[in-house]
């Protein structure tokens, strides 16, 4: 199950998944873009229109791909909003939309996904988190770097939880990436971005997508509670 699957990162992570074999249960607010993303993520997928910030609306999600596939064994938490607001200028509504979908959108999925991941025996969660978490936001608000910095504790918590069952719990921090949000960032924002970062460019998605690929793979087992850096050398550490 993918979340926020209709278009970037989330894109990606679905078609790499799908194309490695695995059936891909793809869910996002957005229904028309969803209906799209399908038809590019092979015949074993189902689509979910679902807001993750809606306790019912992921508990039906995580049911009907049970119904569908017989179980859940991988989980990617990708769903995310990215306001650029400065901090004096966030409202209570945009802090309270921002943790609840990015932080607590994480959580949900993952407690109700808890059932069929503990009685597989094996199983993969990964959370997109951000650059922004582990540093502070050079663009974006002071909301979202706060919620990825949250999806980092949550990632460390579930690990450990989760061990016990054979299931491995990850985050992977990219930095900025080449999607239809930041293409719509003004273009002086974009050059001042790019001029910081050693490679000199954003990142792609499915390069963030080779490594939940990779994550999900065998080779991956003894690899949980880890954060893995995706930002073309913005943060060297």
């Amino acid at each position: 199950m993918v979340t926020g699957a209709a278009r970037g990162i989330g894109l990606a992570v679905a078609g790499a998944l799908s194309e490695r074999g695995a059936n891909v249960a793809m869910l996002d607010i957005d229904p028309a873009a969803l209906e799209k993303a399908a038809l590019l993520s092979g015949e074993q997928s189902l689509s979910i229109k679902a807001d993750v910030s809606r306790q019912d609306d992921v508990q039906r999600a995580v049911d009907a791909t049970v119904k569908r596939f017989g179980g859940l064994d991988i989980l990617v938490n990708n769903a995310g909003i990215c306001p650029l607001t400065p901090p004096d200028a966030i409202t209570e509504a945009e802090w309270d939309r921002v943790l609840a979908v990015n932080l607590k959108g994480a959580f949900l999925c993952t407690q109700a996904a808890l059932p069929a991941l503990r009685a597989g025996g094996w199983g993969r969660v990964i959370n997109l988190a951000s650059l922004a978490g582990q540093m502070g936001g050079i663009a974006v608000g002071v909301h979202y770097a706060a919620s990825k910095a949250g999806l980092l504790g949550l990632t460390k918590s579930f690990a450990r939880y989760l061990a016990l069952y054979g299931v491995t719990v990850n985050a992977i921090a990219p930095g900025t990436a080449e999607t239809d949000l930041t293409a719509a960032w003004p273009e002086p924002i974009q050059q001042d971005l790019k001029a910081k970062i050693p490679l000199g460019r954003f990142i792609r998605p499915e390069e963030v997508a080779a490594i939940v690929a990779f994550l999900c793979s065998t080779a991956a087992d003894a690899i949980t509670g880890a954060t893995i850096d995706v930002n073309a050398g913005l943060l060297m550490r």
